[in-house]
């Protein structure tokens, strides 16, 4: 069994950075990625970036990329926009890369982000 707990979220404005954590614990034996996804009101739960478990390969969504940088312990967010606003999931899956959140195993439980205009 595998945990994972977010933390980080708040309110910031348009162009401020923020920095996710996700917090793993117990034997995550079998996984080989790890992934942000975030989810608005209204909307689909999207993919933002993941990591492969050893911490090398990333991949990004276009909407992030160049702005957000992941690694296995932390998302940062820099230049924020209000389109950012969701809530924020870490996910762990036994396939690194993967997009699809119905391959992800083990979620979180989210962290708010709010970005002003």
């Amino acid at each position: 069994q595998v945990q994972l707990v977010e933390s980080g979220g708040g309110l910031v404005q348009a162009g401020d950075s923020l920095r996710l954590s996700c917090a793993v614990s117990g034997r995550p034996v079998g996984l080989y990625g790890l992934g942000w996804f975030r989810q608005a009101p209204g909307q689909e739960r999207e993919f933002v970036a993941a990591i492969d478990w050893g911490g090398g390969d990333t991949t990004y969504a276009d909407s992030v990329k160049g702005r957000f940088i992941i690694s296995m312990q932390y998302l940062q967010m820099n230049s924020l926009k209000p389109e950012d606003t969701a809530v924020y999931y870490c996910a762990a899956a036994k396939v690194w890369g993967t997009r699809r959140s119905a391959e992800y195993l083990y979620w979180g439980q989210g962290t708010q982000v709010t970005v002003s205009a």
